[in-house]
């Protein structure tokens, strides 16, 4: 048979109860008071994206000419093409500053590929004269925060925030879920919306979807 917990026991027990849901409690709302802007910004991108059609800013073009020292950009073996003052000879003198995505050599020609959020520059380069030509696109700020949502053309630092936010909005559903256990009145019918949540998701993919 089963032994009743002594009073000692059921003591221990309502402290464990208690002090564990009030650290859920207290982590599920400043965990959620932390990643508030991020819930906000990627709810509000999420929109914007799904409805690129009403939301798209006009892709804004311009077409720029320039020369370059030929002695970088003619020499035979392409080992010695100088790739670095080419790059940074087109920032300079044409305002770019996105970082370089792309460096391609053939025969007669060079291509430097220039990405960021919402942004693209391409160069391309005559391996004789040293002339180029380049087009610089910017999608404006409805592009800029919809590449930023989808972690492209953002870089190494973005790329690990996003893994951030990624883990913060984890916890906070995984505190929430805690927490409702811990609440006696609650916890059937929050347990029965969390269900219904999932359910209604997974017969929309299975009806609409698949």
């Amino acid at each position: 048979m089963l032994q009743e917990k002594t009073a000692p026991q059921r003591m221990n027990w309502l402290t464990w109860y208690r002090k564990t849901a009030m650290l859920m409690r207290w982590l599920h709302i400043y965990l959620s008071m932390i990643s508030f802007a991020v819930v906000f910004f990627f709810a509000i991108t999420g929109l914007t994206l799904n409805h690129a059609d009403k939301f798209v800013n006009k892709v804004r073009t311009i077409e720029e000419k320039g020369k370059m020292n030929k002695l970088w950009v003619n020499n035979p073996d392409t080992l010695k093409i100088a790739r670095l003052e080419i790059v940074e000879y087109l920032r300079k003198n044409n305002s770019i500053s996105a970082p370089v995505s792309d460096f391609r050599i053939d025969e007669t020609q060079i291509g430097v590929s220039f990405k960021g959020p919402g942004y693209a520059a391409d160069a391309f380069i005559d391996r004789e004269t040293g002339n180029y030509d380049l087009t610089k696109t910017s999608a404006g700020f409805v592009g800029v925060i919809n590449d930023l949502h989808k972690g492209r053309d953002t870089g190494a630092a973005w790329s690990t925030f996003i893994d951030i936010c990624a883990i913060l909005l984890t916890l906070v559903s995984f505190t929430g879920m805690l927490l409702l256990l811990f609440l006696k009145k609650r916890r059937a019918s929050g347990l029965m919306v969390a269900v219904f949540g999932l359910l209604l998701g997974y017969f929309v993919y299975m009806i609409w979807i698949k």
